[in-house]
């Protein structure tokens, strides 16, 4: 048997993000290697490496808008793209069948192409903050939410809160659902400088296929589910301070899981 890597502890925890709370929930065993061991990840899948290099050429879109008013090129966007795809070479790419850097070019284009076209990328009303970190406490006695959010308008009416998401294939009632938590605890660090307006939440959603399309979906504010939610932080949290760390075996995310070797040495 193979030892497991032993890793110097890491220091206190002062925030918890809304990824690290899913990602406990979708395998407590890799939260456990990732934030409390901190083993290091060896391999990364094509889809999140794409989806963070899509959030970098959106992040200079809006970044221009909000500074000169003016949208970039789409030949920047597309550099600004593979810039943040080659701040992963260190790790090594698992890329899905009859996928490579090529095809992941000609579909980066598509992508950005089509949100270039979309409404979202000339928004009505003034935009307050783009990739904007936020922290706060949403339940006394755990660590701050620490949120990034990724584009809030102001208009004449309410306040826009848009969570930019790439996706192998469009979102239905299910997959708003599923994320919907995201926005609601993101909504109440935001909540005060709504300054009297209603708030208003969607996920825009950018497909990745042959055409792809960008769709907004809205997300209720309703108090009752955000006090839900903040109740599941709460539960994660203190199993996360009790130390159950444990496999959660998924045909969806073991084949791309970076600790595939520690999980399969892992006795308890």
């Amino acid at each position: 048997m193979i030892a497991l890597p032993v890793a110097r502890d890491p220091p206190a925890t002062r925030h918890i993000s809304y990824s690290a709370i899913s990602l406990y929930a979708a395998c407590p065993l890799r939260y456990g290697f990732k934030y409390v061991m901190g083993l290091p990840e060896e391999t990364i899948a094509s889809s999140l490496v794409f989806g963070r290099a899509a959030h970098a050429s959106f992040q200079h879109h809006f970044e221009q808008l909000l500074i000169a008013d003016t949208a970039p090129s789409h030949d920047s966007l597309l550099e600004v793209f593979w810039d943040a795809w080659h701040e992963h070479d260190h790790l090594r790419v698992l890329f899905n069948k009859g996928e490579d850097e090529n095809a992941i070019g000609h579909l980066a284009d598509r992508v950005l192409r089509a949100f270039e076209r979309s409404a979202i990328a000339r928004p009505e009303g003034r935009i307050i903050a783009v990739e904007e970190e936020l922290r706060g406490e949403l339940v006394p006695g755990i660590p701050d939410l620490l949120a990034r959010i990724d584009l809030l308008i102001e208009t004449d009416d309410a306040l826009h809160l848009l969570d930019l998401k790439t996706a192998r294939t469009s979102w239905n009632e299910d997959n708003v659902a599923r994320s919907t938590g995201q926005l609601l605890l993101y909504s109440e660090l935001v909540k005060h400088m709504a300054d009297g307006k209603p708030l208003r939440l969607g996920f825009a959603v950018l497909t990745k296929g042959k055409f792809p399309d960008l769709t907004v979906h809205p997300v209720m504010h309703d108090p009752k589910q955000v006090e839900r939610t903040k109740r599941i932080v709460e539960k994660v949290w203190r199993s996360i301070e009790c130390g159950h760390f444990f496999p959660s075996p998924s045909p969806m995310q073991c084949p791309t899981c970076p600790y595939r070797e520690p999980c399969r040495n892992w006795m308890g």
